[in-house]
C-alpha cells in the first residue's frame, strides 16, 4: 500500500498530467487560429498523451490500494501569438513537468517505496524525450525563421502525429 506522502505526489501529478492536456488543447486552439492545422493536431495529440499519463498514475493509486485526492485544475493559459511562443512555453512546461516527476521519484526513495520508484521511473524516461522534442521543434523553428513555406512543411509534418497509447488505457 502507498503511504499518505506518496499518494498526495502521485495524486498532485494526476492533477498536473490534466493541466497538461489543458493547456495542449488551448494550444491545439490557438494553432488551430493561426491556421496551422498540423501543428493544432500535434498539440491535440500530445493533450491525449497527458491525459493517458494521468489515467496511469491514477490507475497505479488506486492498485497500491490508496485513494487519490482531487483538487481543481488551474485553468491554462489560452493566448498565444505565433507557433514559436507556443513551442517555447511546450519546453519551459516540459521542463517544469521533469522537476514534478524527479521529486516523486526522490520521494519514493527516500519513502523505501521501490515500487513507486520504478513505476515513476517510465516518466522519468518519458520526460528526457518530451524536452528532446520540444527542443528538436524549437531548433526546427529557428532555422526555418520567417520562411512561410519552411513552416507550412513542417506544420504537414506535424499532422502525420498519431496518438499511440503505451498503457492500453482510456485517454
Amino acid at each position: 500500500m502507498l503511504n499518505e506522502k506518496i499518494t498526495k505526489a502521485l495524486s498532485d501529478q494526476v492533477n498536473a498530467e490534466y493541466y497538461s492536456a489543458y493547456l495542449y488543447l488551448s494550444m491545439s486552439a490557438a494553432a488551430e487560429k493561426l491556421g496551422l492545422k498540423g501543428t493544432a493536431n500535434w498539440l491535440f495529440v500530445q493533450a491525449q498523451e497527458e491525459m493517458a499519463h494521468g489515467t496511469h498514475i491514477y490507475q497505479y493509486i488506486i492498485e497500491r490500494g490508496a485513494e487519490p485526492s482531487f483538487t481543481a485544475i488551474q485553468e491554462p493559459m489560452a493566448v498565444f501569438n505565433n507557433i514559436n511562443e507556443i513551442f517555447n512555453m511546450v519546453l519551459a512546461h516540459e521542463v517544469k513537468v521533469t522537476g514534478l516527476i524527479n521529486a516523486i521519484a526522490s520521494l519514493a526513495m527516500q519513502e523505501n517505496d521501490h515500487a513507486c520508484y520504478q513505476f515513476i521511473m517510465w516518466f522519468v524516461n518519458e520526460q528526457v524525450e518530451e524536452e528532446a522534442n520540444a527542443t528538436d521543434i524549437l531548433s526546427k523553428l529557428q532555422i526555418i525563421d520567417a520562411d512561410k513555406g519552411s513552416l507550412l512543411l513542417l506544420d504537414n509534418e506535424f499532422a502525420a502525429r498519431v496518438f499511440v497509447n503505451p498503457f492500453n488505457t482510456p485517454a
